[in-house]
């Protein structure tokens, strides 16, 4: 069955980085494009990024743009979340997802921005 799971997450303060990763398994992974969704305490899941199938382009919401960088390793059926610049409001669980609403995702990794 299909299975993502997620990894990197931890606390940070403002201004810092992190690199987070989705191990896929179950599904061929190279011919999806794949996501990245989080949800921030008390709210629903917001969309944050897009690539497609062979990583040569790739999307960002908004209020990530500029800071986040996805990417990712077809051989190694993984996907990638490169963050810096981080601030508090960014503190959520992330997920990856085979789609963009997040139906299908992993379990999480939380990710604190805090001083």
């Amino acid at each position: 069955q299909v299975q993502l799971v997620e990894s990197g997450g931890g606390l940070v303060q403002p201004g810092g980085s992190l690199r987070l990763s989705c191990a896929a398994s179950g599904f061929t992974f190279k011919i999806y494009h794949m996501h990245w969704v989080r949800q921030a305490p008390g709210k629903g899941l917001e969309w944050i990024s897009h690539i497609n199938h062979d990583g040569d382009m790739a999307d960002y919401a908004d209020s990530v743009k500029g800071r986040f960088t996805i990417s990712r390793d077809n051989g190694e059926k993984t996907l990638y979340l490169e963050m810096t610049k981080l601030k508090p409001e960014d503190t959520a669980v992330y997920y990856c997802a085979r789609d963009p609403g997040g139906a299908i995702r992993g379990q999480g990794t939380q990710v604190t921005v805090s001083s």
